[in-house]
Parts: structure tokens; sequence; C-alpha cells
């Protein structure tokens, strides 16, 4: 093996390397299930903030009465606060 400034020279190919990841991006059944349990089904179920879920509650019952979507809301915070 010969040496250069930048390292071994070799014969093999320097590109991206393309190999099974232990690791992948996409979501299977298993983790959208866990998932899917983990999250709040009503808003009953969010802890604190009971002034602001039931701010949120009015908005969401009256655009059901409506029949329309619920005009945006911008929800902010420390992380953490939810």
């Amino acid at each position: 093996m010969n040496w250069d400034e930048t390292g071994p020279e070799t014969d093999e190919p320097t590109g991206p390397v393309l190999d099974d990841r232990l690791v992948d991006a996409d979501a299977d059944g298993e983790d959208t299930a866990v998932e899917a349990a983990l999250r709040p089904k009503d808003l009953e179920e969010f802890v604190g903030q009971e002034k602001v879920r039931e701010q949120l509650d009015l908005v969401l019952k009256a655009a059901r009465a409506r029949g329309a979507t619920a005009d945006h809301v911008l929800l902010s915070g420390a992380p953490g606060l939810g």
C-alpha cells in the first residue's frame, strides 16, 4: 500500500458506502403502534395548562358545529411545558 498526503492509496472505490444499516429512518408497524399508544386520544389526556385546553376545546367544538376545520392555532412555549 502506498501513502500520499491524503492517506493510503488503494484500488478500492472511495465513493459512498452502500451497506445495510441497523438503524432505519422508516417507521415499521411496531413503531407506529407504540407511538399511537403514547399519544393522547383527546384533550382530557393532556396534562397541565387547563385554561389553554379549555380554550382549545372551545375552538374545536365550534369548528365541528360549523362543519368546518378549526382556524390555525399557534401553540408556543418552552420545551417540556406541553
